[in-house]
């Protein structure tokens, strides 16, 4: 589900793997497989996702169905 959810994510923003891969601070190849699923970011990695997107943790594990605004 979290590759899933980071895959809409960056899409809706009109980026790409490569903008976002640096956005994250790791390769492209590294981002490319946090998408197909075959491996997670770090915690550190994880945060940066959730407040770039500022949509919670739940969200992006897909433990809730709907994005919730942090509200920064």
């Amino acid at each position: 589900m979290f590759s899933e959810r980071l895959k809409e994510l960056r899409e809706s923003r009109g980026l790409s793997t490569k903008e976002l891969a640096d956005i994250c601070g790791v390769g492209v190849r590294n981002y490319q497989k946090y998408e197909s699923g075959d491996t997670s970011p770090t915690l550190a990695g994880f945060v940066t996702l959730a407040d770039f997107f500022d949509v919670s943790a739940d969200y992006l594990l897909g433990r809730d169905q709907f994005i919730k605004r942090l509200g920064k």
